[in-house]
């Protein structure tokens, strides 16, 4: 993060890196299983020694396993091309100096442009958090408000933080920008 009086620069990486492949890994593993398994009992042979699919029968079990498998390989495969090519990472850029705010997040390589939004700083209303906790699902976000009731998700956080960080986050954006804060 750079910051000066003048320009103000957030980097948005992916935290959870490291436990994201590994997760993936093991669904990968895990749905090619199933597949073999899958496939193996409508062979009626084991493809593989250790996968056991004799007592299975292909319908409806072993049609079932392969539809898993095949649905798991492709969440997967998608999770590591995601993470592999930093889908979704960037930086927001606040600069005083051009008065310009800048959201650029990267896209898959074969995509023609990364994602590069260009807001004016006069265009700012106000800042915006948003705080979701489910049992599985923890959701804080902080929003830019712009003119036109158009809200620009910033910064979008994961794993929960305590409130006083969020607002910490919050107030130091809002302070930059010299704009109210809404929503906490």
């Amino acid at each position: 993060m750079k910051n000066d009086d003048k320009i103000f620069i957030e980097k948005i990486e992916n935290e959870g890196k490291l436990n994201d492949i590994i997760i993936s890994t093991i669904m990968f593993i895990g749905s090619l299983g199933f597949l073999i398994v899958g496939v193996s009992s409508y062979l009626k042979f084991n493809l593989v020694s250790i996968l056991n699919a004799k007592e299975i029968i292909f319908f409806p079990q072993g049609i079932t396993m392969c539809f898993y498998g095949l649905t798991g390989l492709l969440i997967s495969s998608y999770q590591i091309v995601v993470l592999k090519f930093n889908v979704g990472e960037g930086y927001n850029e606040f600069n005083k100096r051009n008065g310009n705010i800048t959201v650029y997040r990267k896209k898959f390589p074969w995509e023609k442009t990364n994602l590069n939004l260009i807001y004016t700083i006069d265009d700012v209303e106000a800042i915006r958090v948003e705080k979701n906790n489910t049992i599985l699902n923890s959701k804080q976000t902080i929003f830019i408000c712009l003119k036109g009731k158009k809200e620009i998700p910033v910064l979008q956080i994961r794993k929960p933080i305590n409130l006083n960080e969020l607002e910490k986050k919050a107030s130091n954006l809002a302070s930059f920008l010299q704009v109210p804060i809404k929503g906490i």
